[in-house]
């Protein structure tokens, strides 16, 4: 991880940017202390990619819906 120093990173922040989305992680300093990590942001996921594995399995028939059954006949309300 590199180390850089406020003044340092407000002149140098479009170069900083660019490096962390490289991939690279900075921690900005004052007085000599780490007041802030800049670390790469994670990619964003939607439901569709965390069951992505699970769709892709093969599966065998036990998944399968069970067939529909044929309505039973209903007496009239009105009789």
């Amino acid at each position: 991880m590199k180390n850089i120093s406020v003044v340092e990173a407000k002149a140098h922040f479009s170069t900083l940017l660019h490096q962390v989305e490289l991939g690279e992680e900075i921690a900005i300093t004052r007085h000599g202390k780490v007041i802030v990590h800049l670390v790469p942001a994670k990619p964003e996921q939607v439901a569709a990619d965390i069951f992505r594995e699970f769709w892709q399995e093969s599966h065998d028939d036990t998944w399968l819906a069970p067939s529909d059954n044929v309505a039973e006949a209903v007496a009239p309300l009105n009789d």
